[in-house]
């Protein structure tokens, strides 16, 4: 043991200065503590005090002990773990509670905070449907009369024929039916509660009747900056569709004002199944273009003057006019998640210009991590933030190593076809070194692999970078002088071969490999088995490859369930012969549907009134009980009744209570079956969400998602229910 301490300290000397690396790793290791480990919501003293003081005690140690390597290790991880458990609890309680929205037709009236344009579901030439992001919401009717405008944000779907001109800053009245943000389709399946906390939204809605205009051009509500920024963005996806319409449009409109939503379903689905799912969120490859196009132009402008060239720092002027492009082209697409993180780098790499320094480099994605978890900690969590840190870090340290190789292959070589030849292996390169980084994570969060991301990433890619977004820059530049349509035409023309790659690796044998759900824990193996390879030099750094092979082998290490419930009790899913048969019916049936195929990664399908599976495990509509199936699932009968007109006021047969060990019924069971060990029902489903039964020949388990994400924020009550908006009290 002494001698591999020794070993140990002898390796951390000479990586000593890249411990400060592993700072924003401290800080999200705390956030994950804080989101993804407990089930109760710690008090003040809890979850800021505490840590904070256990951040300043470890300073003063850290001090104390600033020449013992091992105590700076100790101290500065408590410090990083304390400060981002700190920055959680404060990033969570910064937002206002969930509202409890009508559960009847109300009208609503808001102002326009921003007007989505969405695709037909069934990809036919019908006309966009409009949704609308509603700020100030205030509902009209006698339970909620006089209450104080709502501090977060409805979405509300219109009508597809409501022809009403609307745009940011105008106020609005309509009847819609609301609904808050649904309950995970499982435990430990996608939590779309904790998304819409973060995202300050309240829930959605869908109009009942067309829109009544209020007023228009509110200014008054937010700042005029940014309502003139969601204008612009509206106007030129409205010039974009008119001239591109169809897929090439949507693609458009993505990588030039970030409406995504605007492309549709099938070119999306094959984006994503081909590896290009990236060009379709607007990130570091867009920004990098357009930064790389404009300090170009910038500086060979700055060059052509003599005066310029000989007085100015070129160089340095050139990237602050990029970097200052590349802050409208953020808040023109929306200033997504990772447009900022890139923004933020790219503000590191023009001070590192500025000031003679090495540009791209670990520390610069190390100091931008730092400040993202900080302001934002809820990004750990999500896939954005996972992929694009995952990327990067990757790329940097790959080329670290590689360089010396490249340069010296580079200058070896000369001619054109060499130079071609230098290009597609850089460019193959990076494909494979960001693909294989981001492969786990998106395991993680879609449950696919494309194994053929870098065939499509070697084509699609250059034509985004020398053809489809310098056209785009061009389209915008020229489009207040009404001259943007040719741009617009060659654009859709470079768009057109990036749709019909897509399609066609999307259809390769085997271009979507749908893999089970990775748990939390392989996630975070995955994580930081890739931070360990990529932030250390010496050869220790392999180490971290035990880490990604247990994270990426975790889905088949984790026992799935044999019986899921949806959250609204409507629908029950059963594993038999490799495939998810449902029993029931739900107003939510196609998204959790969805939900249990790619958590399971088994196709799903609705199983019949009457029949039988092939295995002959379950078993529907036999002669004395026709509404009831029978499992039996590895010798444990589980009978589930499907919802009927009685509304479970007519018992169940005792010879099936009998010999059953697991009753489920899409209906309340209400006297049904008193004493069989495990009951699950409608109200079961309501009080708990959604339930997942685990069938053992010892003994059944069932896990609920109440249980699972346990009292937070975020988790709404019973039924979806959130804080009452009452009217305040008359003053006495």
């Amino acid at each position: 043991m002494p001698r591999l301490m020794l070993h140990l300290h002898s390796l951390l000397v000479q990586e000593q200065r890249r411990l400060v690396l592993w700072a924003p790793v401290g800080l999200a290791l705390g956030a994950v503590l804080y989101f993804g480990l407990l089930r109760t919501e710690p008090s003040l003293l809890e979850g800021v005090v505490l840590p904070c003081g256990m951040a300043v005690l470890a300073s003063i140690a850290a001090w104390h002990m600033r020449y013992s390597l091992w105590g700076r290790l100790l101290w500065g991880g408590c410090i990083t773990v304390g400060l981002g458990f700190a920055a959680a609890w404060g990033g969570t309680h910064r937002h206002t509670p969930m509202p409890d929205l009508p559960r009847f037709a109300t009208e609503i009236s808001g102002i326009v905070q921003a007007i989505s344009l969405l695709p037909p579901v069934d990809g036919t030439d019908a006309p966009f449907e409009r949704r609308v992001d509603l700020a100030q919401a205030v509902f009209h009717n006698a339970l909620n009369e006089g209450m104080p405008p709502l501090r977060r944000v409805l979405s509300v779907y219109l009508q597809p024929n409501d022809s009403v001109p609307l745009q940011v800053g105008d106020q609005l009245r309509v009847k819609a039916l609301l609904q808050p943000p649904p309950f995970p389709a499982l435990p430990g399946a996608r939590d779309r509660q904790f998304e819409a906390w973060f995202a300050n939204q309240a829930g959605s809605g869908r109009a009942l009747g067309h829109v009544q205009l209020v007023t228009m051009g509110q200014t008054g509500h937010g700042h005029k900056l940014q309502l003139w920024f969601e204008n612009l963005r509206e106007r030129i996806n409205t010039r974009i569709h008119t001239i591109l319409p169809g897929s090439k449009g949507g693609v458009a409109a993505t990588v030039l004002v970030g409406a995504s939503e605007t492309v549709e379903k099938q070119v999306r689905e094959d984006f994503a199944a081909s590896g290009l799912a990236h060009l379709l969120a607007v990130a570091g490859l867009h920004l990098g273009i357009v930064m790389g196009l404009v300090m170009a132009a910038s500086r060979l402008l700055l060059a052509a003057t003599e005066y310029t060239a000989l007085r100015w720092s070129c160089k340095a002027l050139a990237a602050l006019c990029a970097w200052s492009v590349g802050l409208v082209y953020v808040l023109l697409t929306g200033a997504h998640l990772p447009a900022q993180r890139s923004l933020f780098m790219a503000a590191v790499a023009v001070l590192g210009i500025a000031a003679g320094r090495r540009v791209v480099s670990m520390r610069g994605l190390a100091m931008a991590a730092c400040v993202l978890v900080l302001c934002m900690p809820q990004v750990v969590m999500g896939v954005a933030f996972q992929m694009s840190m995952a990327a990067v870090m990757a790329l940097v340290a790959g080329y670290e190593v590689l360089q010396p190789k490249l340069t010296r292959w580079r200058a070896s070589t000369t001619g054109f076809g060499h130079w071609l030849a230098w290009h597609g292996a850089v460019l193959a390169l990076t494909s494979v070194l960001a693909g294989c980084a981001t492969l786990p994570v998106a395991m993680a969060h879609f449950g696919v692999i494309q194994p053929f991301f870098v065939v499509a990433n070697m084509v699609a890619v250059p034509l985004m970078a020398v053809w489809i977004m310098p056209l785009g820059l061009l389209a915008v530049g020229f489009m207040p002088l009404h001259m943007d349509a040719p741009f617009l035409w060659l654009m859709g023309a470079g768009i057109r071969p990036v749709i019909w790659l897509a399609h066609i690796v999307a259809h390769w044998p085997a271009a979507r490999v749908a893999v089970p759900h990775m748990p939390g824990w392989g996630l975070l193996a995955v994580m930081l088995g890739l931070n360990w390879i990529c932030l250390w030099r010496q050869h220790w750094r392999w180490v971290g490859c035990a880490g990604l092979v247990l994270g990426m082998a975790s889905p088949w290490l984790l026992v799935q369930p044999d019986v899921v419930i949806s959250p609204d009790g409507g629908l029950v899913g059963v594993r038999d012969s490799g495939k998810v048969y449902v029993i029931g019916q739900s107003r939510a049936q196609r998204p959790i549907m969805q939900a249990w195929g790619q958590y399971f990664a088994q196709p799903v399908e609705v199983f019949p009134p009457e029949g039988e599976t092939p295995g002959g495990a379950l078993t529907c509509g036999a002669e004395d009980t026709p509404d009831t199936c029978v499992a039996l699932l590895r010798g444990q009968d589980v009978v589930v009744r499907r919802q009927d007109t009685s509304d479970g006021r007519e018992l169940l047969p005792a010879d099936i209570c009998a010999g059953a060990d697991v009753v489920i019924s899409t209906a309340p069971l209400r006297a049904s079956c008193p004493n069989v060990p495990i009951r699950l029902d409608r109200f079961s489903a309501w009080e708990n969400g959604a339930e997942a039964v685990f069938v053992h020949q010892s003994k059944n388990v069932v896990r609920t998602d109440r249980a699972w994400r346990g009292q937070r924020p975020w988790v709404l009550k019973p039924g979806g229910h959130g804080m009452p908006v009452l009217p305040l009290a008359p003053s006495e």
